[in-house]
């Protein structure tokens, strides 16, 4: 799966650790979600496109 988390950080002008904080997860899930390490849940995925006022589908793309 490939995310624009990285993208839509530098947007917004945020750190790892500044998203993380706001989302109320640690700057490592952030770091993982980002090399696509780990994906995240329905409601953290919900959570991020609310917070950056995207879609999830814009935010995370399924690989076929």
């Amino acid at each position: 799966m490939k995310n624009l988390i990285k993208v839509e950080r530098a947007r917004h002008n945020l750190t790892q650790g500044a998203l993380a904080e706001k989302l109320g997860v640690s700057r490592q899930t952030i770091h993982a979600i980002e090399a696509n390490k780990f994906n995240p849940s329905v409601i953290l995925a919900i959570k991020m496109a609310k917070y950056f006022k995207v879609t999830v589908e814009y935010l995370f793309e399924i690989d076929e």
